[in-house]
């Protein structure tokens, strides 16, 4: 396993992280929910948990700070997200309240 901050801080990770932002300049995580916002974060879909590979080579994802700091976090912590959409539902079908609605009859 390799220094998370020496991954990040390398050179290679900030070629990667700009060619990313530049390349999908709109939050992944926004325009599924209909809204179109900048992102600033050049985001691992799955975590690399310190894996140099998984690091340099895994699969990004370009992400807002609100979306990277608290849905993305969410996501890997709980399974799914809390964010409640404009019907004052939430919005993630994996949300426990979501998956009981396909349940009902």
């Amino acid at each position: 396993m390799a220094d998370t901050k020496q991954l990040y801080n390398s050179k290679r990770w900030q070629i990667r992280s700009r060619r990313q932002l530049r390349e999908h300049p709109l939050c992944r995580m926004c325009l599924d929910e209909g809204w179109v916002s900048a992102a600033k974060v050049a985001d691992h879909i799955t975590p690399h948990k310190g894996n140099a590979y998984s690091f340099y080579y895994g699969a990004l994802q370009s992400l807002c700070i609100s979306h990277h700091n608290k849905s993305k976090r969410e996501i890997e912590n709980k399974g799914y997200c809390t964010d409640i959409g404009i019907d004052g539902n939430p919005t993630d079908p994996r949300h426990p309240y979501n998956m009981q609605r396909t349940i009902r009859p």
